[in-house]
């Protein structure tokens, strides 16, 4: 399966599973209501910004209508990003620093 493919399958599900329809997504993202539908068949792709609006509307991180399997990965993903959101800056930052190396 192609991105394109990936993208439009990925929408679909987290709209399904959020009980959102098209058109009340549409009104989310403040785009015309039948531009969702022509997403979800193929006929048009959104820009990035309008990805990143149907993210927020879907509560769905935007990479994640980019993975072929988003829900497989997804549970260890969200549980380190809630660790290191728990850690103090400090904490974090020293951990980032090992893992990449001191900035400069």
């Amino acid at each position: 399966m192609d991105l394109k493919q990936i993208f439009i399958a990925n929408l679909r599900k987290f709209r399904n599973k959020k009980g959102i329809s098209q058109m009340k997504l549409a009104e989310r993202c403040n785009t015309a209501t039948n531009y969702i539908g022509e997403i979800e068949i193929g006929r048009r792709f959104p820009s990035l910004p309008l990805i990143e609006k149907i993210g927020r509307a879907l509560e769905v991180e935007p990479y994640r209508f980019f993975m072929e399997e988003p829900d497989a990965a997804s549970p260890a993903l969200e549980e380190a990003i809630a660790l290191l959101s728990a850690l103090s800056d400090k904490t974090r930052l020293g951990i980032i620093n090992r893992i990449s190396g001191p900035p400069g």
